[in-house]
């Protein structure tokens, strides 16, 4: 995983332009997400918290998926790609949060990881042809299509929700708290 510092912890601009400043809060949700998720053996990934069934090798696995479905299918319009093609998702809604268990850690880290560096290849190349205002692909039954800012914010959504049980779980494991690494 990423190592991180008070100098490259990642921090939205304080006055930089809307999509620096969104692109700024999900990529600190998703440093977040690594600094919680890193050191851990594959236990440590498996830890669950009371009744909740939610892991953090689980949360890793997720956050691929949604990272790698929302730019495949609402932005650019295609089908998304291996392994989450080969999922019966009407059979395991929670295939994702479940098959991580028969994943090792470097799998994990491995599937999240390519999935936010896909994503932020898509996001830079959106952003060089223009705005946050542009329009994706998909089209909703109401013929609405979202915009790359609906996209990045459910995106950040998605993470700050699912952060939050990481801390919960991480904490569990090994007593790790705190916001981030770098104050």
């Amino acid at each position: 995983m990423i190592e991180f510092t008070a100098e490259t912890w990642p921090e939205p601009p304080l006055a930089g332009t809307e999509a620096a400043a969104v692109v700024g809060a999900l990529e600190r949700q998703r440093a977040t997400l690594a600094w919680k998720t890193s050191g851990l053996d594959a236990a440590g990934l498996r830890a669950t918290v009371g009744a909740s069934g939610v892991t953090l090798g689980g949360l890793l696995k997720h956050l691929a998926h949604i990272e790698d479905s929302h730019f495949a299918r609402l932005w650019l319009g295609e089908p998304v790609g291996a392994p989450w093609d080969a999922v019966d998702w009407e059979a395991t809604p929670d295939w994702d949060h479940r098959s991580a268990a028969e994943d090792t850690p470097e799998e994990l880290y491995a599937l999240w990881q390519g999935a936010a560096a896909r994503s932020r290849a898509v996001v830079d190349a959106a952003l060089a042809e223009g705005g946050l205002e542009q329009l994706g692909a998909y089209t909703a039954r109401n013929g609405e299509r979202p915009n790359l800012r609906r996209i990045l914010l459910d995106l950040v959504e998605e993470y700050a929700r699912h952060v939050g049980h990481a801390d919960l779980i991480r904490e569990s494991v090994d007593g790790l708290t705190g916001e981030d690494p770098a104050f």
